[in-house]
């Protein structure tokens, strides 16, 4: 039997990310995809782009990842939100708070390209694709996990799934769960004019409206409607799904054109009961799923990547167990308020603006005034959307 340091269940983004960062101090990681690798990277099997916050840029450059990722990603140098057709706005210039971009917008398929390459050529991380786990039984030293045929065993299992982890429940790790009864639509748009590094969210009581700027020419839109009339939406031919988006955009970037397929999601948050188990952690959207409303999701489950790689990293050069109980302890800690806090905000962001009451209305458009106002609480809200609070420098 194969014997690893850790174990990564999902061979998704944050999946690669940790492995990245633990493989990068001669960890021995194996990770188990249930897809083909190729077929991560197709342009159809995704379709979605990702904020990548500025700090989050940080840690991914530390583990050697960024690099790669550089060349396909998007600044996003300004940032504006509010409702259409209400004087109350909020408008954010990366120059009030430093030199750097906010963050970048990255498709995923070029995100999993660079982690890919990363965790290729580090010789201590092995990635099974094409298996999920079978079983898994534990000592109190080890995990062993069956993945049908192959037993390996490990002293520390990550679940990275996703918000409906399969390992999740088999684990018997319950959740809590709201569905927004909204779907997202994605897609990529060209344009005649330059978006000059401008991301823009709108409000409409049916849902949120985000327009995001990526490299050149090309915008990607996330679109979240109630699932009723986003399918209506989505079933329009080309021609009338455009004009929906400039009625709901603008004229501001010309004329735009699709590039590539439509994608539509369901939106629903989940957070697990707990974030760990005898020798398990969820990690990311296992742990907890959030709306997309702020464009923080994988920024927050790479704080969680920080987390765990920090104290696996602390414990190996020590010569000590990584999947210990007072490691798990230390990680259940450190994600807690930030992992509560950021579910709480956007659901209570999609609530309130999801609502075309008077008195939510003036609610929204006086906090949106009074934010706009104040450069200090402005400032504050800017370096939140830079993801630079809570990720270490290790």
């Amino acid at each position: 039997m194969t014997e690893f340091d850790v174990v990564i269940a999902g061979g998704g983004l944050t999946g690669l990310a940790v492995a990245a960062g633990i493989g990068r101090i001669g960890g021995r990681v194996l990770v188990i995809e249930q897809e083909r690798i190729d077929r991560l990277v197709e342009p159809t099997f995704d379709g979605r782009v990702t904020a990548v916050a500025l700090g989050s840029k940080r840690l991914l450059d530390r583990y050697g990842a960024w690099d790669a990722m550089a060349e396909h990603a998007g600044p996003i140098l300004h940032i504006e939100v509010g409702e259409k057709n209400s004087p109350a706005n909020v408008h954010y210039d990366h120059l009030d708070v430093g030199q750097e971009p906010f963050g970048w917008i990255v498709e995923n398929r070029d995100l999993r390209k660079a982690l890919i390459a990363r965790v290729d050529a580090l010789p201590s991380v092995e990635v099974v694709a094409g298996h999920r786990i079978q079983a898994f039984d534990r000592t109190p030293a080890r995990i062993t996990v069956d993945l049908g045929g192959r037993s390996v065993s490990a002293r520390l299992l990550l679940v990275t799934e996703g918000r409906f982890s399969r390992t999740r429940a088999m684990l018997g790790i319950d959740t809590e769960e709201w569905d927004y009864h909204q779907r997202a639509l994605v897609c990529t748009l060209a344009h005649d004019l330059p978006h000059h590094g401008r991301a823009v969210e709108r409000f409409f009581p049916d849902g949120p409206f985000a327009m995001l700027p990526m490299r050149g020419l090309r915008s990607s839109i996330v679109w979240a409607l109630e699932e009723r009339l986003a399918e209506e939406v989505a079933g329009l031919n080309d021609g009338l799904f455009l004009a929906e988006v400039a009625e709901r955009f603008g004229d501001a970037l010309g004329e735009l054109e699709l590039v590539g397929p439509r994608f539509s999601y369901p939106l629903r948050m989940v957070m697990a009961e707990r974030a760990t188990d005898e020798r398990v952690a969820l990690v990311g959207d296992a742990l907890r799923g959030i709306h997309p409303i702020a464009g923080q999701g994988w920024n927050l489950a790479l704080r969680d990547v920080d987390a765990i790689v920090d104290l696996v990293t602390e414990r190996l050069s020590a010569g000590l167990d990584p999947g210990d109980a007072g490691t798990l302890a230390a990680y259940a800690s450190r994600r807690r308020l930030d992992g509560i806090s950021m579910v709480a905000i956007t659901d209570g962001i999609t609530r309130l603006f999801g609502n075309d009451l008077f008195p939510l209305k003036l609610a929204r458009e006086t906090g949106l005034a009074v934010v706009e106002r104040l450069p200090p609480l402005k400032r504050l809200f800017m370096r939140h959307a830079m993801g630079t609070l809570g990720i270490g420098e290790s």
